[in-house]
């Protein structure tokens, strides 16, 4: 760990993790009706302690990360398995351990290590070995693991999340594009037999999201409310904490899912823009530092991040617009959630890191 390398770090991309918080907090705090407590507080807190250990994490050894990849990945989804023995029922679902009295959801964690483990295998691997169709195994194994235990918790929308984050980096590190098409028609095939078995909730939001208006006040009433709340921002909205879609209450998961629809309705359609184009940067800062990296892994690694970033917005916000079925994916550092905060700022930090040690020729072995 080298603290001097704190001088050279990417400090915009600080500042927009801060502003992107701080927003979050603005929301939360308008979420509990203009009160700090119970989330904004606690969400100010964890921001400033996350971003100290992705600072921490910025200034590490990159070859220790990059030695020790496959290990954090084995530790990851050895949590997710956890889940089924000393799992926490929340929300109809068990995807949350408690780990000194604070809840964890390993869930989120896989994403990162996955993504790091996926940098490491294609980074060891010559590009002429990429086409060979058996070095398609273990990739494939490290994706459909833990998209197999978090498909059981039940959590569809993470684990479709993972499985597209999964295949992206596979198509970014070389994998051709006819074996993709195999996939896809063979999922196609398989789609009416997972219909059948996903849970009975499951069913009815992929039906709402056909027709909300159908059931209004049951399994369409988040997605009607959310269209309503954005709807009746406009394009300026109608001020802090005059959201009354939210202060009345019909705004359900104000605080965590549905957080972006709360700040459409009080800062409106130029709000959210905002909020989309402070994303638009971070990922493009990632994206960045992605191809300045001299090496493979930091190449693959912050791609992946900033596609795993991408993930997160666009299927929030088509979530809670419409466009999408509603799966319970949150908006990184906006929403409420330890979690999700705390892997993606450790996320951030490996960004950080690759951006300090874009360079780091001990670490390349092909380019």
């Amino acid at each position: 760990m080298n603290i001097y390398k704190i001088k050279n770090i990417n400090f915009l991309l600080i500042f927009l993790l801060i502003l992107l918080g701080f927003i979050g907090a603005a929301g939360l705090y308008s979420a509990a009706d203009g009160s700090y407590d119970p989330w904004a507080s606690r969400h100010l807190i964890r921001l400033f302690l996350f971003l100290i250990l992705a600072i921490l994490i910025s200034i590490t050894n990159l070859k220790i990360i990059y030695n020790y990849t496959y290990t954090l990945f084995i530790l990851s989804v050895l949590l997710l398995i956890s889940v089924e023995i000393i799992g926490v029922l929340g929300q109809g679902a068990t995807r949350w351990i408690r780990i000194f009295g604070f809840s964890l959801q390993p869930s989120e964690f896989v994403k990162i290590t996955l993504i790091i483990a996926l940098a490491k295998f294609y980074h060891d691997l010559r590009f002429d070995k990429i086409g060979n169709i058996l070095n398609l195994f273990f990739p494939s194994l490290i994706i459909l693991t833990p998209v197999a235990f978090i498909i059981i918790q039940p959590d569809l929308g993470t684990a479709i999340s993972i499985l597209l984050l999964g295949i992206l980096i596979l198509f970014i590190s070389g994998v051709r594009m006819w074996k993709f098409l195999i996939g896809f028609l063979i999922s196609i095939a398989i789609l009416p037999f997972i219909f059948r078995y996903i849970k009975p909730y499951q069913k009815e939001r992929i039906l709402s999201f056909m027709n909300p208006e159908s059931d209004p006040l049951g399994a369409g009433y988040q997605l009607t409310q959310s269209k309503i709340a954005l709807g009746s921002g406009g394009t300026t909205g109608k001020g802090f904490l005059e959201g009354t879609q939210s202060y009345l209450e019909f705004l359900p998961e104000k605080h965590t899912d549905f957080i972006f629809t709360l700040i459409g309705e009080e800062f409106g359609f130029l709000g959210t823009i905002f909020i989309i184009l402070i994303f638009l940067i971070v990922i493009s800062i990632c994206y960045y530092v992605s191809i300045k990296s001299i090496h493979v892994f930091g190449r693959i690694l912050a791609l992946g991040v900033s596609i795993n970033l991408f993930i997160y917005v666009i299927m929030n916000i088509a979530m809670v617009t419409g466009l999408m079925p509603v799966v319970g994916i949150p908006l990184p550092l906006i929403s409420y959630g330890g979690s999700v905060m705390l892997s993606f700022m450790i996320s951030m930090g490996l960004v950080l890191n690759i951006d300090l040690n874009y360079n780091e020729k001990k670490l390349k072995k092909h380019a």
